[in-house]
């Protein structure tokens, strides 16, 4: 089945005090890329996270998003570097002097610098908060996932549909050049009884050049590629191997066959049918985009 490249999955772990929440966002990709955003404890983790989500995603640009919070047990999850403070004191003193300020260094000073505080280390937490955040992560693939899979299927429907209008135009161009066929040679048949007005004409060698011109207009071959490609592109879609290059391939090919029909034929008819089949294709193409 057909996935879609652009998706949403969130996850949540929580466990010894630690809660982990992780959001996933898919984009279009022409490979598989992974931006992360990481609390600075995860950092060290980076390539393992991106690994998890390698094993289960193969193109889009994914954003890993991580947020942990840990419960303080009524500490503060801040804790003060007084080395930093005393410091600061110092060198507003200092400053206070150079300036010959009669004013003295007061707490709210102090506070304007927020690196005297810094984070409190929990201890033994590294490998608890990367299990907690394995699991979340888990979680939000099969959110992301899924919602991947059920958008890939509404697109099959879509292109599924687009298929069959340009099966049915293939089906009426083939037609009309059938019909096409004896028209024209009955006006090349008249074009060189008139040039030859006086002269015999070569019976021999008009059927020869009647049965080149049917070869030049007939695009029957064409149409059986045309038709062939869209099996192709049907059992692609339905299968549970990635399809995006393939059925890109495909489309590719099935625009040369049209093109091809529309330069066989000088049938205005035809070339209405040939704009409007080269139209739904570039439709396809643009859902194409989409899937990986």
């Amino acid at each position: 089945m057909m996935t879609s490249m652009t998706g949403y999955g969130h996850g949540e772990a929580a466990s010894g005090g630690i809660a982990v929440a992780v959001e996933l966002r898919s984009v279009n990709g022409r490979y598989l890329e992974v931006v992360t955003r990481l609390p600075r404890s995860m950092v060290l983790r980076e390539n393992d996270l991106r690994e998890l989500v390698r094993q289960r995603v193969l193109r889009g640009k994914v954003t890993l998003t991580v947020s942990v919070e840990r419960g303080t047990d009524g500490q503060a999850s801040l804790k003060l570097d007084v080395a930093s403070a005393k410091a600061y004191y110092r060198l507003l003193n200092d400053l206070r002097k150079a300036v010959r300020l009669k004013q003295s260094v007061r707490l709210e000073h102090l506070l304007q610098f927020s690196d005297i505080f810094e984070p409190r280390e929990l201890e033994n937490t590294d490998e608890q908060e990367w299990e907690i955040t394995r699991g979340a992560l888990e979680k939000a693939l099969d959110a992301l996932l899924a919602m991947r899979v059920k958008e890939g299927g509404e697109l099959q429907k879509d292109l599924d549909a687009r298929l069959g209008f340009l099966s049915d135009q293939v089906d009426r161009i083939e037609q009309l050049s059938k019909e096409q066929v004896p028209h024209e040679r009955e006006r090349l048949r008249e074009r060189i009884t008139r040039i030859l007005e006086k002269e015999p004409v070569d019976e021999g060698r008009l059927e020869m050049e009647l049965a080149i011109l049917a070869e030049k207009l007939d695009v029957t071959e064409e149409c059986v590629r045309f038709r062939s490609h869209v099996t192709f592109f049907r059992q692609a879609m339905a299968s549970p191997e990635p399809a995006g290059r393939k059925l890109n391939f495909l489309i590719q090919e099935m625009n040369r066959e049209v093109n091809t029909m529309g330069s066989k034929s000088s049938d205005t008819s035809i070339a209405h049918l040939v704009v409007g089949a080269k139209e739904e294709l570039e439709k396809i193409r643009e859902q194409l985009q989409n899937i990986e």
